[in-house]
């Protein structure tokens, strides 16, 4: 295994097969990469705090030569990600606890949110996880577009999305089990999308936002904010709400 972006992202985890645990895939999988999968990047970047540009050079331009909104915008959307596809361990909760707010209303769910992660422990934000996304036979709530917009999984909302990604070269992970319309995968594919590996022009970005994200992810994040089981999470509801609500206003801007 010669990849130093790999190699980096196997030692920050400890092994193989930690690294493997911590983005939800089989070790004997891993075990075949020769580098981190192009839809791989965020998770690994996520799990493990190697930045993306180390991961995959080919891919990621450094943040620094972005402009720094577009910089911003696409670390909160891969931070969202990073939440919403998994529980944080206590690495990714310390760096949570990191965050730094101001007088905005972002800023100040910011400042929240790390409150939280401080205050939190990897065993009991993972409980909460289970109860809200998974539990037994379900969890409080679903996070996919077609749930929200339909009532139930796996429809026209998630074909009109792999159409529209297909159209930009965009193709599903072999081996992820979440469908495409998740909430968590969303926020990932916007994250791509601003700095890579699917970076695409402003006009693409305000299309997927447009058809996939704005007509339900801010009620999404609005049922975070006030579930039942959330005491981590609701600040991530928070967080998520004002972060499209800045979005939806700046994309209508842009049109």
């Amino acid at each position: 295994m010669s990849d130093p972006g790999l190699e980096q992202a196997i030692q920050a985890a400890g092994s193989i097969s930690e690294l493997a645990r911590r983005i939800n895939v089989s070790q004997p999988s891993l075990s075949n990469w020769t580098r981190v999968p192009s839809g791989r990047v965020v998770a690994v970047e996520g799990a493990t705090g190697v930045p993306r540009a180390v991961l995959r050079p080919d891919l990621y331009a450094s943040t620094a030569a972005l402009h720094e909104t577009d910089a911003s915008r696409a670390r909160e959307y891969a931070l969202l990600a990073n939440l919403l596809l998994r529980a944080p361990d206590e690495r990714l909760l310390t760096r949570v606890a990191k965050l730094r707010g101001d007088a905005s209303a972002l800023g100040t769910a910011h400042a929240a949110l790390a409150d939280a992660a401080s205050s939190a422990t990897a065993d009991a934000v993972e409980r909460e996880f289970f109860d809200l996304f998974i539990g037994v036979g379900r969890g409080e709530l679903l996070p996919y577009a077609s749930y929200y917009l339909t009532g139930f999984l796996h429809e026209r909302p998630l074909a009109r999305l792999r159409e529209d990604l297909a159209a930009l070269g965009i193709e599903r992970v072999e081996g992820q089990a979440e469908p495409e319309d998740h909430a968590g995968i969303l926020c990932e594919i916007m994250s791509g999308l601003i700095v890579g590996p699917f970076a695409a022009p402003l006009e693409s970005q305000r299309r997927i936002f447009d058809r996939h994200l704005a007509p339900w992810l801010d009620r999404f994040f609005a049922d975070l904010e006030s579930a039942r089981d959330g005491r981590f999470y609701r600040h991530v509801g928070s967080t998520g709400h004002v972060f499209v609500d800045i979005e939806r206003e700046a994309f209508a801007l842009q049109a």
